[in-house]
Parts: C-alpha cells; sequence; structure tokens
C-alpha cells in the first residue's frame, strides 16, 4: 500500500542537481542533521506537500554540505532531472526532537517580527542558511538568529521580539 502524501508536511529540504548518470539527486537540507536522512524511510518530492509523490530512500551519501539521494523510481540522469527544484518533505513523526532554545524552520516561516520598540518588521519569509548562524528574513531586515538580536520566539502567538540595531531594519 502506498503511504498517503498528506501527511508528509515537513519541509526538510530542496532538490538542487542530479548525481551521477543512474538517477541520484543532489538535496540542499533544511535541517541541522543531514544524517538524519539516513534514519527516514521515505519522503515525499513535489513542488508543494500538496502535490508530491511518495519515494522509498534507497541510499544515503554525503557531499560538503550535501545530502545525495538514491530513490525509489528515479533511476536514471533524466528521471532526476525532472526533480530538480522540488522540494523534499517527511512526516511530522519523524522530526528530531529539539534542544533548548531550537526551532523548527517551519515553526517559524510565516512568523511576526517585532522590535522592542514595536516596531514591525514583516513576517518571516525565509530562514537563510550560513555557517556561522541562520539568518531570518522579512521585507523589512534580515535578522542574525542570535540572542543578541532575538529577545524571544513565541510559538503560540507565531511572533518573534527582537532588538533593533544600526543598519538591521530597512526603511
Amino acid at each position: 500500500m502506498t503511504p498517503d502524501h498528506s501527511d508528509y508536511n515537513v519541509l526538510i529540504g530542496k532538490i538542487v542537481s542530479t548525481v551521477g548518470l543512474k538517477g541520484e539527486v543532489k538535496v540542499w537540507p533544511y535541517t541541522d542533521w543531514p544524517e538524519h536522512f539516513e534514519d527516514i524511510e521515505t519522503v515525499c518530492v513535489g513542488l508543494g506537500k500538496d502535490e508530491c509523490i511518495v519515494h522509498e530512500i534507497e541510499r544515503v551519501r554525503y557531499h560538503k554540505s550535501t545530502v545525495i539521494l538514491k530513490l525509489s523510481g528515479i533511476d536514471s540522469i533524466e528521471a532526476a532531472e525532472k526533480l530538480k527544484g522540488m522540494q523534499i518533505f517527511i512526516p511530522e513523526a519523524e522530526l528530531m526532537p529539539l534542544g533548548e532554545d531550537e526551532y523548527y524552520i517551519h515553526d517559524v516561516i510565516g512568523m511576526d517580527v517585532v522590535t522592542t520598540e514595536g516596531d514591525w518588521l514583516g513576517k518571516i519569509s525565509e530562514v537563510l542558511r550560513s555557517p556561522a548562524h541562520d539568518i531570518y528574513v522579512t521585507d523589512r531586515a534580515m535578522i542574525p538568529a542570535v540572542k543578541e538580536f532575538v529577545v524571544s520566539i513565541d510559538l503560540k502567538k507565531k511572533q518573534m521580539l527582537v532588538k533593533p540595531i544600526e543598519g538591521l531594519i530597512q526603511a
């Protein structure tokens, strides 16, 4: 029986390229634990979580900061090419547990960002990953995900409180 794709609602990566001729794909992981792909049996691949196709993970390996996956049913470079730009989803039950002051990217996307002075900076539209720290992106600001700037995150209110600094806010 094929798993129901509606259970796959957590974005964990994006296919950015192909690898070799036998259908492997290169994935940019949206997780601090790329090795978690080794524990996952199936993923859903598509442009969005509502239009994705479930594939078994046949093999996992790594290259620099990317994950190389061999997915079931993708056995040629031509088939892999069709997946470029697609997103990878897993069920929420497959998520890694978080430590204190850690958040899933999907929990902060769409969150309102407000300064300690009450200035609304917009909603978080993207989280940029960098070696030093993540960066929260809104229409008016790029906020480093560090305690010096992020005062608090309220998951229930879907709101982030930040300390404004010179150059952080765009007019």
